[in-house]
């Protein structure tokens, strides 16, 4: 999850003045001392803390506020929408041009992630606004970067057009963006060289690239784990060239956050998107009311709804609605909803996206293979028994086979019965009560997915 301790310790300065009938100008003073230290040891730049702590103060020591039945959520939603504007206040939209390819430019130094970024803000963009991407393989100097361009556009579908590292830049983003045109791509994305820190030979480069290419959009890619030195290289770039955006990555990892609340309001360049995990598919537009939400602990439903509807067909959730709305629901529909959660992502990142889960599974160490294992064992099922779920209910000895096959035990066989015959009659309740929707996903236990030593 990102910002997790930043978003620990605010909540808990939170938790000082909510569920309180009253509160004093001492009570706020105390919670936003608490909220100010987490917001300084989350690496956000001072000047930034402090304008927000003042703004939330003047507004939470407002009289209506501290007289108010329930001051302590509207405390709450003060710091909330504070965080929001921090962060930019509306999300940040894209440059198209509306007749010929469109050219987005990502710029950075070397190994904040720019080859992999290019792959997936191509892949997000052909999902979300079906674009036709073309990826142009503009880093001629770091050993492999060609090959690697290639290789992710392998795996996306996408194409990608290269001339090698023999050929001058400008020569290669030229032909590259003149071959979109002729292939009726609509969207040219340029991958650019990097370096190990800033020099006049880069930007040099850079900005001769953006006279010949006169991007629509210049992202520059940015490590979360930079903090404030995060600051400096957007300052630095934007000197030179006209950054129109930033694409933060790593901000699922342990990361501060200082960057991500520091960014809009130092430089007032937008945060566009957010890279959440390794995989192609882990780029998310950047919503700072989204973002304010997770790091209250208010989860994220929207996005999750989205991931789900980027991830699962609408025919396939439509069978899938009716089945349960008969009541049918079997060990095919259960192995179809286990492969339906694995490719929204991480189950931990997919948990804390639920409003109140964060805070409860925060030191829950999550095993992916779990799911893995789930699946083994229903893949070591007959088809008729898949089918026919009851076939295994008394029957130890299909179980045992089930358990031979799939390489786990017998007792984690028989759990998993218990667990999908549980969840069967509980959706049916559901249903008989005339609730519909997400009654028949896997039911998950925490206990079930931690690491076992």
């Amino acid at each position: 999850m990102p910002f997790e301790s930043l978003s620990e310790r605010i909540q808990m300065a939170l938790r000082r003045v909510t569920g309180r009938a009253r509160l004093t100008e001492k009570d706020i003073e105390e919670m936003m001392k608490e909220v100010r230290l987490s917001l300084l040891e989350a690496d956000v730049n001072y000047r930034v803390v402090k304008n927000f702590t003042a703004e939330v103060k003047a507004k939470a020591m407002g009289e209506k506020i501290l007289k108010s039945l329930t001051p302590g959520d509207m405390v709450v939603k003060i710091v909330h929408d504070e965080l929001k504007r921090l962060m930019g206040g509306e999300t940040a939209g894209l440059n198209y041009k509306s007749d010929g390819p469109s050219v987005f430019m990502l710029v950075g130094l070397q190994g904040s992630g720019k080859t992999t970024q290019c792959g997936k803000l191509a892949n997000l963009l052909k999902k979300r606004d079906a674009k036709k991407p073309l990826l142009i393989a503009a880093d001629i100097y770091r050993p492999a970067a060609v090959d690697q361009l290639l290789t992710v556009g392998g795996q996306l579908g996408i194409e990608v057009f290269e001339m090698g590292t023999g050929t001058k830049v400008a020569d290669i983003v030229k032909n590259g963006l003149k071959y979109a045109a002729d292939k009726g791509h609509d969207l040219a994305i340029i991958d650019t060289a990097g370096r190990l820190h800033i020099d006049d030979d880069m930007m040099n480069e850079l900005v001769g690239l953006e006279k010949v290419a006169r991007p629509d959009e210049t992202l520059l890619v940015l490590d979360a784990m930079m903090g404030q030195d995060a600051i400096n290289v957007i300052t630095t770039f934007n000197e030179r060239l006209k950054i129109t955006g930033c694409i933060l990555t790593k901000l699922d990892g342990d990361t501060r956050g200082g960057a991500a609340l520091s960014i809009r309001y130092l430089t007032n360049i937008p945060i566009k998107f957010v890279g959440m995990g390794e995989k192609l598919d882990q780029l998310e537009v950047f919503h700072p009311d989204r973002m304010a939400g997770r790091i209250l602990g208010m989860g994220d439903v929207v996005t999750l709804v989205e991931k789900a509807a980027q991830n699962i067909e609408e025919e396939e959730a439509m069978k899938m609605a009716e089945r349960m709305q008969k009541g049918i629901f079997d060990y095919n529909d259960f192995i179809k909803q286990l492969r339906w959660m694995k490719r929204l992502g991480s189950l931990k990142g997919i948990l804390g996206l639920i409003p109140g889960i964060g805070r409860m599974i925060k030191n829950i160490d999550i095993d992916e293979k779990q799911l893995v294992y789930l699946e083994a064992i229903v893949q070591s099922m007959t088809p008729e028994e898949r089918k026919r779920p009851e076939l295994l209910e008394r029957s130890s000895a299909r179980r045992r086979r089930i358990a031979a096959g799939s390489g786990r035990t017998y007792s984690e066989v028989t759990d998993i019965i218990k667990r999908f015959n549980e969840m069967r009659d509980r959706m049916r309740s559901l249903m008989r009560m005339g609730m519909d929707g997400m009654a028949g996903m896997p039911d998950i236990d925490s206990k079930k997915f931690q690491k076992r030593d």
